[in-house]
């Protein structure tokens, strides 16, 4: 997001963007279960009769259903939300560790600064 100070670019609120990957996470998981439902829909035959127009209808159902059809898309949809959220998790992750060591290693620099400062105060008349 846009600072809103003139000239500083923009700043990374990992806690939004936690929440957005938590989202993201949320949004995988319900598509995982949307999965197992369409499995389970594409192994029962539709009760249509036993006619043989009855019989390749729900075959062609049961075909729609599972893995070339509606199962397998939701399949794909949920392999790639889930590599995506890792990634994230895994970039995220990463941007954090990567501040916290560079704000440490500032307070660091700032300390040896302050105490150079001081003892070279302490050393002029």
């Amino acid at each position: 997001m846009p600072d809103e100070k003139p000239g500083r670019g923009y700043v990374v609120a990992p806690e939004e963007l936690n929440a957005l990957v938590k989202t993201l996470g949320e949004i995988t998981d319900a598509i995982a279960e949307l999965v197992a439902s369409a499995e389970r829909l594409g192994e029962r035959p539709p009760l249509l009769g036993t006619s043989p127009f009855a019989l390749v209808l729900a075959d062609r159902l049961r075909a729609t259903a599972g893995q070339a059809g509606l199962t397998g898309e939701l399949g794909t949809a949920e392999t790639k939300l889930r590599d995506y959220h890792r990634s994230l998790v895994s970039v995220l992750t990463g941007y954090v560790d990567l501040d916290r060591t560079v704000s440490d290693t500032l307070g660091a620099t700032a300390t040896v600064l302050d105490t150079a400062v001081d003892v070279a105060g302490g050393l002029l008349p």
